[in-house]
């Protein structure tokens, strides 16, 4: 079976096929198209197709361009036509599924019909077979998996033909496909601090990114801105919040999303025609945002109206600029690394040459292991030595050493303090590794005494080995290690509750971000839904690549190869160039397409955060 593109037919062979046999694999993306803006039309069943050719043909027509699968549901019964839901799920395999057909149990040939069996069956079942990789829910999130997949199609005869009358709902496909037909894309929403929202400044409102899959050929930016008024998917909800009502929904059976010039409009239902304005305006940035992270020119103007057409407020990109996604992240362009005398030392721009920071802990009186610097530059956290305790001080000026805040009874390069994470409200965050007593701490503002953090959903056996949280102060990537010398990427949510007078902070909703990889060395945010990671797979070599926040593989340019990496640091600012330690040089990728030497003494790079 095959797929018609706008010009042109891909057809399989037809070749007779018995009712029962070796296994055979679908391959429907390794096609010369597969990066192609042409669109991709399924192909109808051919007259006498086997079991085996009818599913072929069911899932290569799964893989077209068709808004509504219409060719697709050719291959299914008349009764199973009108029930098939292919947007219950998607479910991803690490290549095209196996398919084995077999008579149904219980239902045997007749005497002497072995070899006729096909022509008297009436039922049949192909059964599909692979590697998961992940699936994708009816909300469009991505969820990574392990293990294998199985299914099976029911088939039976109409008038004469094969037609698949029993299967899963949703879709099935390989990762070379599911590439090559969805994209992802970031909805926005607003970040829910509770009890803590005022440690957002002036600013109020942060919006945090909720990363989506949405099929790139059909309806990108109506499906994108569907899921957006949908609210923010079960994974990231707990800590977001959205301001569309919940009655909120694009306008049916018109074009309720119009491009004009950068000028966008969305004609809504369920808004009420006299909506406050600067409640409005939040929800126009929520759109403005989410459309211009795929529109490919300028969204200058979000303009919102009602049904019939009736503005309910309309919203500039000047207007959005204090409602925009990384206003929490550090404004400059300065990254910093430990000098050969465990000195904090900055690099202003990627022309300057380095320098000490002016503060303490640039000074080499006491000597760290690690460091992190906030956001707005202007303190910074060091961990001594041994990995014992903490040191927070003002990044410039004269002010003497502070006093070191013992947080750990575990001394030793694998044990101690982990490198100390600053988030966008100010407040630092910190792993304690120590065996007896591994914690996650946190010191609310940068001062006083560090509060323990419960991560209830921490798998037994693990231990938090190393910490980085975003921006938005809702997210935070980690490390866990254990026994077996296995580490892998998790993502939790921050929960903030008040406790009387007191706020009570946790981390919840632990999801494994890189299932496939068995040691995990080193991580960075890159953006607003993206992670840079080094790791190796348990049969595979050490690789340095992107991954999204819900664990999808990033679509970005090559990482040109570089040995013994040890750590690795990323701006949300993805102008900026990617570091790298590797023995005891520090690198950054310039122009992202050759390494260059910034330091060859030097150690734990990092930007900001």
């Amino acid at each position: 079976m095959g797929l018609l593109l706008a010009g042109g037919l891909l057809v399989g062979g037809c070749a007779s096929m018995p009712s029962s046999g070796p296994v055979q694999r679908v391959e429907t993306a390794d096609r010369a198209e597969n990066e192609s803006p042409v669109r991709i039309f399924g192909v109808s069943p051919q007259e006498n197709a086997t079991q085996q050719q009818i599913v072929r043909g069911f899932l290569e027509a799964i893989t077209s361009d068709e808004a509504q699968f219409d060719t697709a549901r050719e291959y299914l019964t008349p009764q199973r036509q009108q029930v098939w839901d292919p947007f219950a799920s998607t479910t991803v395999l690490a290549s095209g599924p196996d398919t084995t057909s077999r008579l149904p149990e219980g239902e045997q040939p007749g005497e002497g019909q072995d070899a006729g069996a096909e022509q008297v069956a009436q039922t049949a079942v192909v059964e599909l077979s692979g590697t998961l990789l992940a699936t994708v829910d009816t909300a469009h999130g991505y969820t990574p998996q392990e293990g294998a997949y199985q299914a099976s199609f029911r088939l039976k005869r109409v008038e004469g033909e094969w037609r698949i009358d029993e299967l899963p709902d949703g879709l099935v496909m390989s990762a070379a496909d599911f590439q090559r037909n969805y994209h992802s894309v970031n909805t926005f929403y607003y970040a829910d601090l509770g009890p803590e929202s005022g440690k957002a400044g002036e600013l109020g409102q942060t919006l945090v990114a909720d990363p989506i899959y949405v099929r790139w050929r059909i309806d990108p930016i109506g499906e994108a801105v569907g899921e957006l008024l949908s609210g923010p998917g079960e994974w990231l909800a707990p800590v977001a919040r959205t301001e569309f009502p919940q009655e909120a929904g694009l306008v049916p059976e018109r074009n309720a999303i119009v491009m004009d010039s950068g000028v966008l409009t969305v004609a809504l239902t369920g808004v009420d025609p006299g909506v406050n304005r600067d409640r409005c305006e939040l929800m126009g940035a929520q759109l403005l945002h989410t459309v211009q992270a795929q529109y490919s020119g300028e969204v200058s103007e979000v303009r919102l109206t009602d049904p019939a057409g009736t503005r309910l407020c309309a919203l500039s990109r000047a207007e959005a600029k204090n409602l925009a996604p990384g206003l929490l992240d550090a404004r400059s362009g300065s990254s910093y690394y430990l000098d050969e005398e465990d000195r904090l030392i900055t690099v202003p721009d990627v022309d300057a040459e380095p320098q000490p920071v002016t503060g303490a802990l640039g000074q080499g009186t006491v000597p760290l292991r690690e460091a992190a610097v906030s956001r707005d530059e202007n303190r910074a956290a060091g961990v001594t030595e041994d990995g014992t305790a903490l040191l927070v001080t003002e990044m410039w000026g004269t002010d003497p050493v502070p006093e070191a805040l013992p947080l750990s009874a575990a001394p030793g390069a694998e044990a101690g303090l982990s490198r100390p994470s600053w988030d966008g409200l100010g407040d630092l965050w910190v792993a304690d590794r120590d065996p007896a007593n591994p914690r996650l701490l946190r010191l609310s503002g940068g001062v006083g005494t560090p509060q323990e953090v419960p991560v209830p959903d921490l798998p037994a056996g693990r231990y938090i080995e190393s910490v980085r949280v975003s921006s938005d102060g809702v997210r935070i990537a980690m490390l866990l290690a254990g026994d077996d010398d296995t580490s892998t990427l998790w993502l939790g949510r921050i929960h903030r509750a008040a406790v009387g007078e007191a706020v009570e902070v946790s981390v919840q909703g632990l999801r494994a971000v890189t299932p496939v990889l068995e040691k995990v060395t080193a991580l960075s945010w890159a953006g607003v839904s993206r992670l840079v990671v080094v790791g190796r797979p348990a049969d595979g070599a050490e690789q340095l690549q992107y991954l999204g926040t819900d664990g999808s593989p990033v679509a970005s340019s090559n990482t040109p190869g570089l040995n013994d990496v040890t750590g690795v640091a990323a701006s949300e600012n993805d102008t900026l160039p990617l570091l790298a330690e590797t023995g005891d040089r520090i690198v950054r990728l310039q122009d992202r397409s050759q390494w260059k030497l910034v330091t060859d003494r030097g150690s734990a790079p990092f930007y900001p955060g």
